[in-house]
């Protein structure tokens, strides 16, 4: 075989290959979100908290251990009759004993153990809930730094065009040479701003990159998504039912005031008698005993503790408290819920407002001002400030927009972390 026939195209192969997997494909936000949940150390850490409740309810529904004593007793240790058979008077007494739990306190000690699985369970949603919206922040810092980045790159492009058609007025003397310098020193404001965008992306990029805990290059990590906003909106009420149902925070406030119930409940029980049963076999090896049949004996006995003076009071007045403590609890999490959610309805509302006439009126309004004040300055009709000032103006509603888009999506995602769930996307 001829290699060199081949070797152009082996070589064209990895450099394709290469190129390949060089580029990342970019990432939508549900892509993101499910890297964030299944890779994130700090999230996959408090899941563990989960499971060791788990364990403990294992340990809650577990019986007493029976106890087993072994008693050794009449033992010679001096002669007797000048003759000494240590072992002669010996007796064994092995004792078996269990404690018996009434009042079904194992079946109080799981309940309790279930519940406070479930809380935990709750709260590692709610931590979720809270790292999910630092996410999608992270996310929208991203795209609006790729948006800014779009905008800085097109203006610096528009620019050049206006100083190369400036350059050829300079050389027909249509403008003088100050005119020319000023629009040529304005240039640096463009290259500026760009590379003020490209520091902002790749900072977006790192800070996305550590919630993911990622070790991509930057230059091959990407997002995509819609940078925009919509119109809709729907009632505050329907928030407010959905975060009363989504809310794990507030879950877990619920589910705290059963456990307290529980925990009361098995606070009596504890305060009830348990008794202990116990038996025990006996072989006495004297041989003096005149009745050789006595020599094995079986015994029994139940010991009853008299609950006089403890009787769990302590433990079940605290567990009453504790009952009215996690309502009041409950309320405080249920009138959060209604502030949080009204305060990002609110600022969502507010951003679409004020984002409604830029997507209506003033970005169109501001490229035409832009183009007619050059077109008018390229012919002689408007000053050279007048140009400057329309091409300020128009970077600065562009600028605005952005930021406001930025802000309505981080708003949203506030107002998904207000109800518990994606309710906007």
């Amino acid at each position: 075989m001829n290699f060199r026939l081949y070797w152009p195209a082996l070589t064209l192969a990895l450099l394709v290959a290469s190129s390949a997997a060089g580029a990342q494909q970019a990432l939508t936000w549900d892509q993101v979100k499910a890297k964030f949940e299944a890779s994130n150390p700090a999230l996959k850490a408090d899941a563990d908290n989960v499971d060791e409740m788990r364990a403990e309810e294992i340990t809650a529904y577990l019986r007493p251990n029976p106890q087993l004593t072994a008693t050794v007793d009449g033992t010679e240790i001096a002669p007797n009759d000048g003759h000494w058979i240590p072992l002669s008077g010996t007796f064994v007494v092995p004792n078996v004993s269990y404690l018996h739990e009434r009042d079904h306190k194992r079946e109080l000690r799981l309940e309790s153990a279930q519940e406070g699985t479930r809380i935990t369970q709750s709260q590692h949603e709610d931590l979720e809930r809270n790292m999910v919206f630092a996410l999608r922040t992270a996310f929208v810092g991203t795209l609006q730094a790729k948006f800014v980045l779009d905008l800085a790159k097109a203006d610096l492009g528009y620019y050049d065009k206006i100083i190369e058609i400036s350059r050829a007025r300079l050389k027909a003397g249509d403008i003088a040479q100050i005119d020319f310098d000023r629009i040529k020193l304005l240039r640096v404001q463009y290259e500026s701003e760009l590379q003020t965008a490209i520091v902002n992306l790749r900072t977006a990029k790192i800070q996305l990159l550590q919630l993911l805990d990622d070790r991509t290059p930057l230059d091959q990590f990407d997002v995509t998504g819609a940078f925009d906003f919509s119109e809709a909106l729907d009632p505050l009420d329907s928030f407010r039912q959905a975060a009363l149902a989504a809310r794990p925070d507030l879950q877990a406030a619920l589910e705290t005031i059963q456990q307290s119930q529980t925990n009361h409940k098995l606070a009596i029980s504890n305060g009830s008698t348990d008794p202990t049963y116990s038996a025990w076999y006996t072989w006495n090896s004297a041989v003096n005993n005149p009745y050789p049949i006595d020599m094995q004996t079986l015994g029994g006995s139940v010991s009853i503790p008299l609950r006089i003076f403890d009787r769990n009071q302590g433990e079940k007045k605290r567990t009453q408290i504790d009952i009215d403590r996690s309502r009041q609890a409950s309320e405080a999490a249920r009138a959060q819920v209604f502030s949080d959610v009204d305060t990002a309805y609110e600022l969502v509302h507010s951003n679409v407002e004020l984002l409604k006439p830029y997507k209506a009126e003033y970005n169109d309004e501001a490229l035409r001002v832009r183009d007619t004040v050059s077109y008018a300055y390229f012919h002689g009709g408007a000053s050279l400030m007048d140009f400057l000032n329309a091409q300020s103006d128009f970077r600065q509603v562009q600028l605005a927009y952005a930021q406001l888009i930025g802000a309505y999506l981080t708003a949203v995602g506030q107002l998904n972390l207000a109800v518990g769930r994606e309710v906007i996307q």
